[in-house]
Formats: structure tokens, sequence, C-alpha cells
């Protein structure tokens, strides 16, 4: 439900959310500007743009304070958009600095700067080798958290044996490995705090999902107020961890162990619709507080806190009118192509057969074990071509490489020796690209048709 009702004010200030994604935060967010009286701008790809003229710099649209939320997590290239958001920085007031979104995105930066600020953390170790990093595997004991040093939603993270080789690289992202911080017997769960200025806004327990460790709600994990229920440690650590980045807002991951409270992560983008569910608090109007009031302007408190007990993702007024363009056409991908295969322990070349048929990608069973894709996430259940019957196959996380594309997924595991192709490319992967059937890398025809 969106509250539609403005109050306005004498002297209003123009607020730009930078979003080139379109997201329920980036919309609440403009929404409580809107509420509170002052103006809005959407920065994204159809309005905005900077020029150089004569020595002057102008940004277009004008704004007087921007709130960045660039998803930077799950760019290929994050350092272009890092770029631009560090461009517009330099001319207006900005929320979540790109130096410290930097920081944050990349989980190493943000271990050691944690660190260094006396915040507790769980012992890390990223090494630019593989031997390096193999070499201190003893020193985290028989299970190990293993990540890349960028990633989002879950992906790139496994947990790993005391005998399982590992790699300094995940695809073409630096990976580390992490102390497992859990309770014994007890169902594994951490807890989200949002932080806006300082101030502990809600808090919600994330648990993990069936048959899974991780707790990210984007996984299906369950959630739990815990806004009530924090102890005062972790309330201050969530302060503290959120200040040493330097991030106006940020959800801090915090797990307990039997020594304490550890900081997992902050993170600068964090979503509001798990913690919504859980809280009935909305983030949006105390961002768009923040804004406000950093850019000049004044906004009532309690109209911020009324407010709130809405996540009002509603189409905002600034939303730009989308123009007709001419979308580029998608890569095109073959019916046999040569793909890159990467788990914690390898990387490999092998030919893959597209099937859109296949809601999920497949690889063989041997082939798995070979790169390390794994452990097992959970099992699903899977029909085959004419069968009446569904067969239960594991599922894993692994990074596929296609036409200089990376793509995480989660793939099942089954028994391939029998085919003609060690890996069946699902729609998780050829959603993103069109097939061209008469394409083969491979050049040979199979001798009998596969039924997948």
């Amino acid at each position: 439900m969106a509250a539609t009702d403005t109050h306005p004010v004498d002297d209003p200030v123009t607020v730009g959310v930078l979003s080139l994604h379109t997201s329920k935060e980036t919309k609440a967010i403009l929404n409580a500007v809107d509420r509170l009286g002052h103006e809005t701008e959407w920065l994204r790809t159809e309005n905005t743009s900077i020029s150089v003229t004569d020595g002057s710099v102008v940004l277009e649209p004008h704004v007087d304070i921007i709130a960045n939320r660039v998803l930077l997590s799950k760019t290929e290239q994050p350092a272009e958009e890092l770029g631009i958001v560090n461009t517009f920085a330099q001319l207006v007031p900005t929320l979540n600095e790109p130096s410290t979104v930097l920081t944050a995105i990349h989980k190493l930066s943000t271990a050691t700067t944690l660190a260094a600020n006396d915040v507790r953390t769980p012992d890390v170790t990223l090494a630019l080798n593989s031997e390096q990093l193999n070499a201190v595997r003893d020193r985290y004991g028989e299970e190990a958290v293993y990540k890349t040093a960028i990633g989002t939603h879950g992906g790139g993270t496994w947990k790993v044996s005391g005998d399982d080789p590992i790699n300094a690289k995940v695809g073409n992202r630096y990976a580390f490995l992490q102390q497992l911080i859990d309770r014994d017997d007890a169902r594994h769960r951490d807890v989200r705090i949002y932080v806006v200025d300082g101030e502990i806004i809600a808090a919600m327990y994330r648990y993990a999902p069936d048959n899974d460790w991780r707790t990210n709600v984007a996984l299906g994990g369950d959630v739990e107020d815990a806004t009530d229920d924090l102890p005062a440690e972790a309330r201050e650590m969530a302060r503290r961890a959120a200040n040493a980045i330097g991030l106006d807002y940020a959800g801090v991951d915090l797990v307990e162990g039997d020594e304490g409270w550890f900081v997992l992560e902050v993170n600068p983008t964090a979503g509001f619709k798990g913690l919504f569910s859980a809280t009935h608090v909305s983030p949006a109007p105390y961002i768009a507080k923040l804004a406000i009031e950093r850019a000049g302007g004044d906004v009532d408190d309690e109209r911020v806190e009324e407010l709130s007990a809405v996540l009002d993702d509603s189409q905002p007024a600034a939303q730009p009118v989308q123009t007709p363009q001419n979308e580029p056409e998608p890569s095109v991908i073959g019916y046999t192509e040569e793909i890159v295969l990467s788990g914690t322990s390898g990387s490999t070349s092998v030919y893959a057969k597209s099937d859109t048929g296949a809601t999920r990608t497949s690889i063989d069973t041997a082939l798995a074990a070979e790169i390390g894709a794994g452990p097992i996430k959970s099992i699903t259940r899977i029909r085959s071509g004419s069968s009446k019957t569904a067969k239960s196959r594991p599922v894993v996380d692994v990074v596929v490489g296609v036409g200089g594309n990376q793509h995480t997924v989660t793939a099942s595991v089954e028994d391939r020796s029998h085919m003609d192709y060690p890996v069946i490319l699902g729609r998780d992967i050829l959603g993103n690209y069109q097939v061209d059937v008469s394409r083969r890398v491979d050049g040979d025809t199979p001798d009998t048709p596969e039924e997948e």
C-alpha cells in the first residue's frame, strides 16, 4: 500500500537517487522524499548526463544531493559504474560515497578495515596464488567458509572441508578462506541490522533454509524480528562497523558464536523486503530524511516514523519517461559451445550442449568433482525427456564462462559419462543469449539424440 499524502515544505531540496536498476528500495526512497514534501530525481540511463564545457561541469538533471544505490556486486565490471559514482560525487554531496562502497563490496577490504578499527570479524586469508591459500588450510579446522571477494545473494559462497583443494580465484574473481562461526546444535542463523546515520532502524534474524547453511533471504531463508531482542554488544558492533567503513546507510550482518558476536559483512545496498517482512519497518524514510537534512532541508520526524510503517514501492513521480530504444541483439550462442567451468579447486574447458528445454544447467558427476563444484547445496527433482517419474539430483554452485561472460549458477549434478556432452546449458544461462542451433563449435553430429 502506498502512502499518497504529501506534506509540502517552504524551501524544498532536490534529492537524486542514483540507481541504474529498478528495485523496491530505490522506489521506496524516492517516494519517501516526495511524501516528506521535497523534490526528487531518479538518476538512471534514460535521463542522466555529465558535460564539461569551457571548464564548467554540468550534471543533468540538477540535484542538491545524491543517495547512491548503484548495485555493484552483480556487475561484471564494477569499476565502470563505481567510476561514474565517483564522478558525480565530486560535484554533488553523495550518501554512501564511492570510496566507502569500494571498501564494503570487497569482503576482504571490509574485514581488514573492521579489524583495524577493533571490530571483531572471523579470521580470513586471501592469497594471490593457490599454493599459499592451500598452505594455511589447516588453520581453519575441519570446516571453513570459502568465498569470492565480491559476490551477492549468497552466490560465490561455499563450505569446504579440510581436504578440499581450493583456488586463489574462482572464475575471474579472487576468493578467500574464512573461519566458520556457528553454534553447536543450533539452527544456523545470523542477524541483519540496518543502520542509517549511526542509528539502528530495525533488525532481523535470518535462518538458513532446509538443505543449506546460508541465511540469505534471496535463497529462501526465514526471517524474524530481532529489533528489540538484540543484546547491547551486537547493537554497538553494528554501529561501529558502519562507521568504520564510512557508510551513511548499510545492512550489517553479524553472527553469534561461542565466543560472542562477529561482523560478517557490511552491505551498502542491502535490500528492504526481508527486513520489512520481519519488522514492518522500512528504512527508506530514514534514508530520505538523512539526504534532505544533509542538503539543508527540513524534515518532520513524526512524519518519518509514520512513513516507515509502509514499504511504498509504487511507481515514483521521478521515474523517467522511457523512450523507445533499439535494444542491442543478445549475443548468439551455438547448439554446442566451448565453455570454461570453474569450481573451488580448478577450472577446465569442455564442450557443452545448449538445451532450451532444460530449466537448470547440468554437469557430469566426475567433472563436478574435478573442478570442486560444491559442496551439495540441496536436492532437486528433475523429470527427463518422456519419463513420467522425476529423478533426484544434487545441485551445486558453479561458475560457467561463455564467450567472455561469466555466470554463477546452481547446477544439477548427474552421471553423464554415457552422454555426448558433459555439460548441458539450461535456461538459467541461455536466457542471456540467442541460440543458433545450426552453429556447432565441435563440428560433430551426435550418433543418437539425447533426451534432457
